[in-house]
């Protein structure tokens, strides 16, 4: 399972880098494969481990905020892995091919 995710605290102000850093350390130290981009962490691994981890995230975020947003888009696709450096390849191959 490959997840893309967002969270974010609400109601605490216009800057979130803090917090929302505080939610990336969750994800990195899960041990999971991950990746963090300018709008989104992906995260990959078996529904019940990427779903803690984003719940941890979440919760890490409630702690220190009375609301929280959270998008999260999910590929799943049984006995696959490396998705998520695998469609990077993929896709980077087919743009070579001219």
């Amino acid at each position: 399972m490959l997840i893309a995710f967002s969270v974010s605290p609400l109601g605490g102000g216009e800057s979130v880098g803090d917090a929302v850093a505080e939610a990336v350390r969750v994800v990195r130290e899960s041990g999971l494969p991950n990746e963090t981009n300018a709008m989104f962490t992906l995260i990959e691994g078996e529904w019940d481990e990427v779903m803690a981890v984003v719940r941890r995230a979440v919760d890490v975020l409630a702690e220190q905020s009375p609301r929280v947003s959270l998008v999260l888009k999910a590929d799943i696709r049984a006995g696959v892995t490396d998705a998520m450096t695998a469609k990077v390849a993929h896709i980077e191959a087919r743009l070579g091919q001219g």
